[in-house]
């Protein structure tokens, strides 16, 4: 698959998959033998299930995410890709800005993730 497409794909079914927080379908994205890492101090999350458990756990306590994601900058197999998330943490309002760094086989499976992100108290 051609990057370029692979990162849209990826983009377009992480903001649906977010805003539903439907796990299964994000999933789909990663290869078997993914890594993600969350944040630079983070362990990363090795394999398909770790990072499942992952995207499960960040949902925890989430409701009513509005989520976009950026048209993706791609160069290479590489893909980096800005989002913004609006939602209630625990019943309180919070924004979440960051950006993805996705790297794809040529079948269109992430092979590496890493993010960058940052929250706020309130909709900014």
């Amino acid at each position: 698959m051609n990057p370029r497409t692979a990162a849209q794909r990826f983009a377009d079914t992480w903001q649906h998959g977010w805003t539903h927080h439907d796990t299964a379908a994000i999933i789909t994205l990663y290869r078997d033998d993914a890594t993600h890492t969350s944040m630079p101090f983070r362990p990363p999350h090795q394999g398909k299930q770790a990072i499942a458990d992952y995207i499960q756990w960040s949902f925890t306590g989430e409701t009513n995410p509005h989520v976009t994601f950026a048209d993706p900058i791609v160069d290479g197999d590489t893909a980096a890709i800005e989002f913004r998330v609006h939602a209630h943490d625990n019943g309180r309002p919070i924004t979440l800005a960051g950006c993805v760094f996705a790297r794809f086989d040529p079948d269109g499976l992430a092979t590496e993730t890493r993010d960058y992100w940052h929250t706020t108290d309130g909709h900014q």
